[in-house]
């Protein structure tokens, strides 16, 4: 199985759908590196050393620099 693509984004969780941010405290608005799988964003937020998955839906917005 090919793992998925990874990019660097700003994700914007919706406010019941909190990850671990990089001073260990929850937070809806992250700097992280992410990919899309099944349904399921992986989350690598620097700092924590950890993977988070949240379901797609809990994501309001993600922001990156365009590629091309």
């Amino acid at each position: 199985m090919t793992p998925a693509p990874r990019r660097t984004a700003r994700i914007e969780l919706l406010p019941d759908h909190p990850v671990t941010g990089p001073d260990g405290q929850p937070t809806t608005d992250v700097e992280a590196e992410f990919a899309i799988t099944g349904g399921y964003l992986e989350l690598r937020v620097p700092g924590t050393g950890t993977v988070q998955i949240v379901s797609a839906p809990a994501v309001r917005r993600i922001t990156h620099p365009d590629a091309s």
